[in-house]
């Protein structure tokens, strides 16, 4: 147990010697008759009134205690290590072709929205690029915003931003964003379905051994028929992550199920935060309070 204010115990010095007065002191004597007489001292009497006498510096002493601020430590507890996970979404002109039963664009923001809903306790950021880069959701623990992000990404909505596929340019801005969270696991998640040709000549181990370096892992969704890029593979496998082929809308959510088991974030031991602990000090005063009031209507020095 610690206190807030341990200097104010240096006070329990002031009740302590009034203690050892009340103690040791003699009452005022009245004379009477049978002072004289051989009469046996009643030593439980005495004993009993010296402590009644004690109780209210035992008081004083409790009040003192709880002024300085007791407080103990709260049970030792883990959490999880946040994860930060930023999701790079290709709003290219290409990403409104047909893909089942909707576009390319609707399934992957579809099965970002229900990754977020099951993944609770990371840090999320949403990232969109086609010819340009927009940092839509900031890195945060609370996703809500992507609930509402669908209908205004939507690549006819962003004429500017789409357009090409500049794969290379997204995972360099992706990479500075994931640098700006402090601590945690650093993950992204690249939504594409085509090349980028500013992933050429070694341009692709280059990004790579940057984001390995800042232990950033990438994992590549082909959000379309045909195989992944030579060139994203090469980032994803260097860096620790994994590409895969969605042949369907069916197929996201398998993947975003076996990222999840892949990327789980550690558990940490969370130092304990010490919290008040007036509780005991408190049961004591009401406790001692009672008994004082009690000993008043009886066990008190009288002169006869």
């Amino acid at each position: 147990m610690t206190f807030a204010h341990p200097w104010l115990l240096a006070l329990l010095l002031l009740p302590l010697g009034l203690a050892v007065f009340l103690w040791k002191r003699g009452g005022r004597r009245v004379p009477l008759p049978f002072d004289h007489q051989p009469l046996p001292r009643a030593r439980l009497i005495s004993f009993l009134l010296r402590t009644a006498d004690l109780l209210p510096t035992l008081l004083l002493m409790i009040a003192i205690a709880i002024l300085a601020g007791p407080r103990r430590f709260e049970q030792p507890r883990s959490e999880r290590e946040l994860t930060n996970i930023l999701f790079c979404l290709d709003i290219s002109g290409s990403m409104m072709s047909p893909f089942g039963s909707t576009t390319r664009y609707d399934a992957a923001m579809g099965a970002v929205n229900d990754f977020i809903s099951f993944r609770k306790g990371d840090a999320f950021g949403l990232m969109v690029f086609g010819s340009n880069v927009l940092n839509w959701v900031p890195l945060t623990s609370d996703p809500s915003a992507f609930k509402c992000a669908p209908p205004f990404l939507r690549p006819e909505m962003l004429p500017r931003i789409g357009g090409g596929t500049m794969i290379g340019m997204a995972l360099h801005e992706a990479e500075k964003s994931l640098l700006s969270a402090n601590s945690g696991d650093r993950m992204i998640v690249l939504f594409t379905d085509g090349e980028s040709f500013d992933l050429n000549d070694g341009n692709d181990v280059k990004i790579a051994q940057s984001l390995k370096a800042n232990g950033i892992k990438l994992y590549d969704v082909h959000v379309a028929e045909g195989g992944v890029p030579d060139s994203v593979a090469v980032i994803a496998s260097i860096t620790g992550g994994e590409v895969f082929n969605a042949g369907d809308p069916a197929a996201l959510k398998a993947i975003f199920a076996k990222i999840d088991e892949m990327q789980k974030a550690p558990m940490k031991r969370v130092t304990p935060d010490p919290i008040d602990f007036f509780q005991p000090f408190a049961i004591a005063a009401l406790s001692i309070g009672g008994l004082y009031l009690l000993t008043l209507f009886g066990l008190r020095h009288t002169p006869w």
